[in-house]
């Protein structure tokens, strides 16, 4: 049984025409990503974002030279000022919650002023949080992308697997995009989501901005679609192989993990959900992803964050799916190389 809505205790007030929100278990409301909307439409071009990047990697290499101390009590001074930076201080040496990674990538330009100020909005503005940003618009074409030719040759419900999804913001806008593009392919067919997530308050807020988007006049409005939060630890797979037997014969498959598996669990854990994944999903099932990739600057900003992220040796990542049996259909480029896309070899 779904829990009842909270009760609202910071209303967004300045409201932007287009957009949708929804309230999060603490009664906080937030703008439903949207990247089909010009307030979510951000984008640099190759030079600026280079800059960026540039930039940051000599702010890492500076603050390695500060004392500890100076950068402790620092640390101490901002996050009494920040709920960006409770959330990831709060998770050092562990992930960042749904709902921390969802706050870093609404942008300094959507963040609320009923609880954020003018450290978050330059947290909100750092090169990670800008790629975070980046890596859930490129998680939600490519799901989109893959899912587009399933949609015009079967007309069975639509499944979207959402492995450590949180609010499944890449799931929804995937929807949102196919929407656009062809919603004849979405009216007729019932569609679900499910997010396998060991916490529930992500998901919950993703069922309310589910329920939002479905309004009228809203971008997912008149589809069939449901979200349902799945409690899913990845070092027990049975969970995922029970749920995908259930799926129907005829229905269309996709999955995505964005920020999660990839990121955080072992070798071990990946190779377990690739292997459930490989055995119960249809031959045309594709994954999308996110990873990080073995680097000097992956190695700094792990240092600098504290969290418990992992990061893949190509050679090593190319071992895990020569032995589960999955080939790197597509990867983005330029700096972050962020998403991948796996099928599974023939």
């Amino acid at each position: 049984m779904e829990s009842a809505d909270p009760a609202p205790r910071i209303l967004e007030r300045n409201k932007q025409q287009g957009l949708h929100y929804a309230l999060t278990d603490d009664g906080v409301e937030l703008p439903i990503i949207d990247i089909t909307h010009p307030a979510f439409a951000w984008d640099l071009d190759p030079q600026e974002w280079k800059a960026r990047f540039e930039s940051y990697v000599r702010m890492l290499k500076r603050r390695e030279r500060i004392p500890g101390f100076v950068n402790r009590f620092l640390l101490r001074y901002y996050r009494r000022h920040s709920l960006l930076l409770r959330g990831i201080t709060n998770a050092r040496g562990a992930f960042l919650s749904g709902m921390d990674t969802y706050l870093l990538k609404l942008g300094p330009e959507n963040l609320g002023r009923g609880y954020s100020g003018r450290i978050d909005r330059k947290v909100a503005h750092s090169f990670p949080a800008q790629a975070a940003r980046l890596r859930l618009r490129e998680a939600a074409r490519s799901i989109a992308q893959s899912v587009a030719p399933l949609l015009r040759a079967r007309s069975g419900p639509l499944h979207l697997l959402n492995i450590a999804g949180g609010p499944a913001a890449d799931s929804l806008n995937a929807l949102m995009l196919l929407q656009k593009q062809n919603a004849a392919w979405l009216i007729p067919r019932s569609i679900h989501v499910h997010v396998l997530d060991l916490h529930p308050e992500a998901p919950r807020f993703g069922q309310r901005a589910l329920a939002s988007l479905q309004e009228p006049g809203a971008p997912l409005h008149g589809l069939r679609v449901r979200m349902e939060h799945v409690p899913y630890d990845w070092a027990n797979p049975s969970t995922l192989r029970s749920l995908l037997q259930e799926i129907e014969p005829d229905a269309v498959v996709a999955g995505s993990s964005e920020g999660g598996l990839f990121h955080y669990a072992s070798d071990e854990e990946v190779i377990a959900n690739l292997e459930a994944l490989r055995d119960e999903t249809p031959p045309d099932f594709v994954l999308t992803g996110s990873i990080g990739w073995e680097n000097p600057l992956t190695r700094h900003s792990r240092n600098f964050t504290g969290l418990a992220t992992r990061t893949f040796a190509v050679e090593a990542f190319d071992r895990i799916l020569r032995q589960t049996g999955w080939s790197l259909d597509r990867e983005t480029s330029g700096l972050t190389r962020q998403i991948i896309r796996l099928r599974k070899v023939a």
